[in-house]
């Protein structure tokens, strides 16, 4: 049941018995590791030895991020929660991050209604990729109303209003992925390390990644939209159901190249890749089975 069709990559698998019934859906920063681990020792999870023992078949979504394998896993746990899965949605709370460009108290906070950036999953990992923006940025320090302390911070930074617009500027070009803070947050964490400042190090290392976590590709969630996104390779065709933005429902099922046309033809183009991909992994993990 070991599959070595599933690649090193971040992901969704589930896990289908016999008549077809989903088991579990379950997401992975490493589909193979991941999958693998169920038939190795389950440890925390010898909960889940009777649903082992019924798996005939596994199924998995290759995604552009571990980001997007937790969107992915949440919406479609939100939409149907198969038996051995004990919680729909997910453990990650949805938040949105606003940016409040204000002369007066200038700052970006994370907020759970609709905001400028975003979804994102985790309240506490983005607000650590909050942290590390601001670090490196240092907005919230060049408001025209601050208090004694925050002024001689500010004086140390070496910012004030003049630098408002800029800093504004480079924090959105992050949000939206047009440039990165990684380079600035590792060379921080490498010389708080080198002076033995292993607390900070940390620290900065616990930004760095969540950053990376905010920034990194997601497609599967958005604010809006409806759509129908087919895949197909060696006889299977694979169809994303998107709604309301949400990527919530994923199938899969023999048919021919001729019947496939005019599903693939509607599919967007930006789309395409991560629907191909897919079916071709779905032809992969169906010739093991019959092997």
């Amino acid at each position: 049941m070991i599959r070595a069709s599933l690649p090193a990559a971040p992901g969704v698998y589930r896990f289908r018995d016999e008549r077809g019934t989903v088991l579990y859906i379950g997401r992975a920063v490493d589909l193979r590791r991941r999958v693998r681990s169920y038939w190795a020792e389950l440890r925390d999870r010898r909960h889940l030895a009777p649903m082992v023992r019924r798996i005939a078949r596994v199924e998995a979504v290759i995604c552009d991020s571990a980001h997007e394998a937790a969107w992915l896993e949440r919406n479609l746990l939100k939409a149907r929660l198969p038996r051995w899965n004990r919680t729909a949605g997910g453990q990650e709370v949805p938040v949105y991050i606003k940016l409040d460009p204000f002369p007066a108290k200038p700052g970006v906070k994370v907020v759970h209604e609709a905001g400028d950036f975003g979804p994102y999953l985790g309240g506490d990992k983005v607000r650590l990729a909050v942290a590390g923006l601001l670090r490196a940025y240092p907005l919230n320090y060049t408001g025209t109303r601050l208090t004694g302390s925050e002024r001689a911070m500010a004086a140390t930074l070496g910012v004030g209003p003049g630098d408002r617009e800029r800093l504004v500027a480079a924090i959105t070009a992050v949000l939206r992925r047009e440039s990165k803070i990684s380079d600035d947050l590792e060379t921080r964490r490498d010389r708080a390390a080198n002076q033995l400042a292993f607390e900070l190090a940390g620290r900065l290392q616990a930004e760095l990644e969540a950053v990376e976590w905010v920034t990194a590709p997601q497609r599967v969630t958005r604010d809006s939209g409806d759509l129908d996104v087919y895949g197909w390779a060696g006889g299977i065709l694979v169809e994303f159901r998107i709604r309301a933005g949400r990527l919530c429902a994923w199938t899969q099922r023999p048919c021919s190249a001729a019947t496939a046309g005019d599903r693939l033809a509607a599919t967007p183009p930006d789309w395409r890749a991560f629907a191909d991909r897919t079916a071709q992994l779905a032809q992969g993990l169906a010739q093991e089975l019959t092997a």
